[in-house]
């Protein structure tokens, strides 16, 4: 079992994953919405995000790639890449069979984390370069507020505190200034639900970093509805808003296992490639004491990534092993 200390620190990981502030109530929206001259690099970039909810995330960076050979100046491509190699580094360290939490050990590295670093520097850089110019303001403040969320997520995950607030504190300025031009960006709804909900209901660790950068408050209630809006309505964040909601709702402050588990299965029956979807109802079924049927989900992600060689499906077999030899050590999967 995760001690409580770890568990705390993975919430952090999930706060600093769009840290911005409930303030949104109070911005002064501008009258008329934008024209999106980007609407086809958001549509590749959907498909992209396909790809990457189905467990496929080569597949999605050939994607994300594309939008970066057709528009060099554009933020999205860099940032969406940013969002896939971060899914290899969270199969390849993290654990994959509690849905409660993100886990990473403490000190760990991937292989991945210079070109995360690279790409999210690069859609930093680009997005501020696009506003300096007056280039699609409002997106432009959405993309870099976005890029320093994946940057503080993954400082947070590498029990660097210091700079996941850091990021943070600059990623709440940014997608701040995004709504106030264009109230229309659901995707920051996603991030204005994991802080609102996660300041609410981590006392212990939100009341120092409150004293340390001066977080404002949060609300639960409130937060579990943004991030519900975004899984509906965003345009880039629309499967991993679901995600956390899913996660949000096994959480043992919540105990709404029921809740947890239609999610999840929505997420399995909207990626059927995906087989982490599979292993959080498996896990879920578990939790709620059905727990025939939750090894055998567990064994089917064993037998379907049996020999093969993606990362996603090594990580998922060596996954589903460890769970099923936790729960019988005497007996032989392989």
């Amino acid at each position: 079992m995760i001690c409580q200390g770890r568990r705390l620190k993975t919430k952090f990981a999930l706060l600093i994953l769009f840290a911005v502030t409930s303030a949104y109530t109070a911005v002064a929206y501008s009258k008329a919405r934008p024209q999106e001259p980007t609407a086809n690099q958001i549509k590749i970039a959907q498909q992209g995000l396909n790809l990457l909810m189905n467990g496929q995330p080569d597949q999605a960076i050939g994607i994300f790639r594309q939008i970066q050979a057709d528009d060099p100046d554009s933020a999205l491509g860099y940032l969406m890449e940013a969002d896939a190699v971060w899914w290899k580094i969270y199969f390849t360290t993290g654990n994959l069979i509690d849905p409660d939490v993100f886990e990473v050990g403490p000190g760990s590295t991937s292989p991945y984390d210079s070109d995360f670093n690279n790409l999210v520097n690069q859609a930093i850089a680009k997005a501020r370069a696009n506003r300096n110019a007056g280039k699609d303001v409002a997106r432009n403040y959405l993309y870099e507020g976005m890029a320093y969320a994946l940057r503080g997520r993954l400082a947070a995950m590498r029990d660097r505190n210091r700079a996941a607030a850091r990021a943070a504190v600059r990623m709440r300025t940014l997608l701040l200034a995004a709504l106030e031009r264009d109230k229309h960006l659901a995707d920051a709804y996603a991030g204005l639900g994991l802080y609102d909900y996660f300041v609410d209901t981590l006392p212990t660790i939100i009341k120092m970093l409150r004293w340390i950068i001066g977080m404002p408050g949060g609300n639960r209630e409130r937060g579990l509805q943004e991030i519900e809006y975004a899984a509906k309505y965003g345009e880039l964040t629309r499967g991993e808003a679901l995600f956390y909601l899913a996660k949000d709702y096994s959480r043992s402050n919540e105990r709404q296992y029921a809740k947890s588990l239609e999610l999840f299965e929505q997420l399995q029956k909207q990626y059927p490639r995906n087989g982490l979807w599979t292993m959080m109802v498996g896990s879920l079924e578990i939790r709620t004491r059905r727990v025939s049927e939750g090894e055998a989900l567990y064994r089917e992600v064993l037998d379907q990534t049996r020999g093969q060689r993606t990362e996603t499906a090594v990580a998922l077999h060596k996954a589903a092993l460890k769970a099923l030899k936790a729960r019988h050590p005497g007996e032989r999967f392989e």
